[in-house]
């Protein structure tokens, strides 16, 4: 389900009866909007979010894999690692709106998105290891990144599930909200990076990536997008907007 008011776009996992459980024909709805996020210029940021007052996404459809080969769970697997690293290589920010429970694919689903935002009743986890497996969707590789070593393999290791302000302390999440103040929280942060440079926003997005999820030498890229920023109409536009006193007016070249 989605939504797109003021080049914000609001994505909602509609199986509350599920706990927004991630299933095969939610993976592909995702995977299809967020061509439509890459390709359509009217989207400015996305708030990605869950139906219901219980769950984000309460883990994959486990339903669905019970009987798999190998060979066919390393097929899901594969096209899982596809989606959620089409969702952090976006150009354009995603905030991961938590409602609640964001466990397994949940967890990892929110860690694919550049924020995340958790209202207090949000709680996190990577379970996996009680169903005697191991996160198939990047789990062991971004919870480490953003919980620390230790912490994330305490964590896989134990299937513990830690509250929103754990999050918070961990630096897994950006900040936590009431429930009723989650969704505007969102929209206040895109609403400010709105007002910056749409090939900047690419750019940072670009550059982090390229350490933390490529493996590349992030030094290196940055001084490359760095010196492409010189020939942009937006640089010239913000250096002159900083010696006017005024506020730049950006127009994404």
């Amino acid at each position: 389900m989605t939504d797109l008011n003021e080049g914000i776009l609001t994505i909602t996992i509609n199986r509350p009866e599920k706990l927004n459980a991630l299933n095969q024909q939610v993976q592909k709805e995702l995977d299809q909007v967020f061509d439509e996020v890459n390709s359509n210029d009217e989207i400015r940021g996305v708030i990605l979010t869950g139906a219901g007052p219980k769950a984000f996404v309460a883990g994959a459809d486990i339903s669905e894999f019970t009987s798999f080969t190998s060979e066919q769970a390393k097929a899901m697997s594969e096209n899982g690692h596809r989606i959620f690293n089409k969702i952090e290589s976006t150009s354009k920010p995603v905030i991961a709106a938590v409602n609640g429970f964001a466990l397994g694919g949940g967890c990892e689903l929110a860690m694919a998105c550049h924020l995340r935002i958790a209202s207090e009743n949000a709680k996190f986890g990577q379970p996996e290891i009680n169903l005697g497996i191991i996160p198939g969707y990047g789990g062991t590789q971004r919870f480490p990144r953003y919980a620390g070593k230790g912490k994330a393999i305490e964590l896989l290791l134990t299937g513990d599930m830690i509250s929103a302000q754990e999050a918070l302390d961990l630096g897994l999440v950006n900040y936590v909200t009431s429930i009723e103040e989650l969704l505007p929280k969102c929209k206040s942060i895109l609403d400010k990076i709105k007002t910056k440079s749409s090939l900047v926003i690419d750019q940072i997005i670009a550059c982090v990536n390229a350490h933390f999820e490529k493996g590349e030498d992030g030094f290196a890229i940055e001084i490359d997008e760095f010196s492409r920023c010189m020939n942009t109409e937006d640089f010239k536009e913000g250096t002159a907007a900083f010696l006017e006193k005024r506020a730049p007016i950006f127009k994404g070249k």
